[in-house]
């Protein structure tokens, strides 16, 4: 899980939406209602999920397990729980199939002040909740919300995932640094093609994780690598190999050797 921005919703669909929550509210507010109008929502589920896919991480990824392509439009807030949020575009997020029919369900664990225990990445940053120790491939929860999540979505239990972002993390650790290489040593069209490899990335939480690791005190020693250091340093310093309007920076801060690289500029596209 990263965190997620979500985009606003024009007002035709804002508009629809209003309109279908209007239906579910006449026929009594029920489960039954809210699930008629929802089957029968073609248009306005057409625009939420386009939405969605703007949103997503990867290439439409899963928004919970981030391996999976996003297939479904999951309730965050269950619609047997709230049918008058069944068209609230805030209560949308994008899952796979296995995470929203397998996993989670109808589940929507509360404290006793009745605020929700799972992550919602486009409200909450994951990160404040769970740890992810990427050599490992796991996460280790930070809190009591993180602990639920990992429960409810299996984000521990389920081995395609561990291992997956295992794999994500020799990947990531592999790019950065042929990434910093291409910097340094002027080849801009490398470089452009590993930072759309990594912003690519599927498990992005592994990148995300890596990170926060650059940031800490020793982290060469934390990374195992000086040459993975230098590469995270210069990654961060190039707000993650762009700048503003999706362009390849055109420089690069001094490496530790005191190197440093004039690139041409080129569109992101």
């Amino acid at each position: 899980m990263i965190p997620l921005r979500r985009p606003e919703a024009d007002d035709d669909l804002l508009r629809r939406c209003a309109e279908r929550t209007g239906q579910i509210r006449k026929l009594g507010a029920t489960s039954k209602a809210a699930q008629s109008q929802w089957r029968a929502g073609a248009e306005e589920k057409a625009g939420i999920r386009a939405l969605l896919f703007r949103m997503a991480p990867g290439v439409g990824r899963c928004m919970y397990c981030l391996d999976s392509l996003g297939t479904d439009i999951d309730h965050f807030e269950p619609k047997s729980r709230r049918p008058l949020r069944t068209f609230c575009w805030h209560n949308h997020l994008l899952a796979c199939s296995y995470c929203n029919s397998n996993q989670k369900r109808t589940e929507y664990p509360c404290d006793d002040f009745g605020q929700c225990l799972l992550i919602d990445p486009s409200v909450d940053d994951p990160f404040d909740h769970l740890m992810l120790l990427p050599a490992s491939g796991k996460f280790k929860a930070r809190t009591r919300k993180g602990r639920e999540t990992l429960r409810v979505f299996g984000l521990n239990d389920r081995i395609e995932l561990v291992s997956g972002r295992q794999d994500a993390y020799i990947r990531c650790c592999d790019v950065l640094i042929g990434w910093h290489q291409c910097l340094v040593g002027g080849d801009s069209g490398g470089a452009e093609r590993r930072v759309h490899a990594l912003h690519r990335e599927p498990f992005a939480d592994v990148l995300r994780a890596l990170e926060d690791m650059a940031r800490l005190p020793h982290a060469s020693l934390l990374l195992g690598s000086d040459e993975l250091a230098a590469a995270l340093e210069a990654w961060s310093t190039t707000s993650r190999g762009t700048v503003s309007g999706g362009r390849l920076l055109t420089t690069v801060p001094g490496s530790r050797a005191g190197a440093s690289a004039v690139l041409p500029s080129r569109t992101d596209g």
